[in-house]
């Protein structure tokens, strides 16, 4: 309130959520040694249809004044080259090329995780968006197509367990990592994260109403859902690193209405597209591979060059480790 009005890099009512052209699935990708991590996020990307319907429409590259590396134009390249090569499979080269650019700690050849490949990836995306907007103050950055696709907020309100009075903060989010260490299912997790949890009496704060030190609980619910809803399921132990390889059930449809600041209201359903599955005895080895839904409907499995058709009871028995959800 009293704020400016954003401009708008890219205006919302654009995004289309649903596929503009509906076809067979694109081809596989090539493994050059190590780049199985890069290739389930290129696929479950591709297979986002409000992004992938955007760089189909060739907006960024008519516009783009970028010289030298671009990752948007580089998306916008790879997704046309995988959803319309009449070959099973094709190589990523420009993403391998540039991989130093996407992000620094990658290293051809090497393996690595593919959680982090989709942040710097998506972070790579919001940078190239942002080029020629240089005067646009911090609420305009936030409106890039990156952002009005991936971007939510969370809301954490701590409450005072002496007097009542509450402090809200919110935070934006692009994913959500959630700890699987005592959980079932998705939504034993995702109950849990609502759940208050009293603070610590080291971490207690000074409470603005009644100005003294106080108890106090905390409660952090999904305060603004974003359109694509990305979460990762924590698989390396935070204590001891080793691998949790646990089965964690997770819905098809996903409802977030219970997990919202406000509860009340139409059910906000999300439909999963794409999980992201790590095979392996530990998280610092192993193998990546995905499950993808197709804008005809049917799923994939894609591990690497191969692009097989399977059933959704096959896709929601796996150890998933990434999940997408479209509202």
């Amino acid at each position: 309130e009293g704020m400016a009005l954003p401009q708008r890099i890219f205006p919302p009512e654009k995004i289309c959520m649903d596929w503009q052209q509906r076809q067979r699935p694109g081809a596989g990708l090539f493994n050059l040694g190590n780049t199985c991590y890069i290739n389930v996020i290129l696929q479950c990307l591709t297979y986002t249809a409000p992004l992938a319907n955007y760089l189909l429409s060739h907006k960024h590259s008519q516009s783009c004044q970028q010289q030298g590396f671009c990752m948007m134009c580089t998306m916008e390249a790879h997704v046309r080259k995988v959803l319309c090569s009449s070959a099973s499979a094709v190589l990523p080269g420009a993403v391998l090329r540039d991989l130093k650019f996407i992000g620094e700690e990658f290293e051809y050849g090497r393996q690595e995780n593919a959680y982090e490949f989709l942040r710097c990836t998506l972070s790579a995306m919001h940078r190239a968006c942002l080029r020629g907007h240089h005067d646009s103050d911090v609420s305009s950055q936030e409106t890039t197509i990156v952002h009005r696709i991936f971007r939510g907020f969370m809301k954490s309100r701590v409450t005072c367990l002496s007097c009542q009075g509450v402090v809200d903060s919110y935070k934006a989010f692009l994913d959500v990592s959630l700890d699987i260490r005592a959980a079932s299912s998705l939504i034993t997790v995702l109950e849990d994260c609502v759940t208050p949890k009293q603070l610590d009496q080291k971490d207690c704060f000074r409470c603005s109403k009644c100005k003294k030190k106080a108890a106090a609980s905390k409660k952090v619910t999904v305060h603004h859902a974003p359109r694509v809803l990305m979460l990762c399921l924590e698989r390396a132990d935070k204590w001891t690193g080793t691998k949790i390889s646990k089965f964690v059930e997770y819905p098809e449809y996903l409802d977030l209405r219970p997990y919202m600041s406000d509860t009340v209201g139409e059910p906000l359903l999300c439909s999963l597209y794409a999980i992201v599955v790590h095979s392996g005895d530990t998280c610092l080895e192993g193998h990546f591979f995905c499950y993808t839904k197709a804008s005809n409907g049917l799923w994939y499995r894609m591990d690497d060059e191969s692009v097989d058709t399977c059933d959704i009871h096959t896709v929601l028995g796996q150890q998933a480790y990434l999940l997408f959800y479209a509202r």
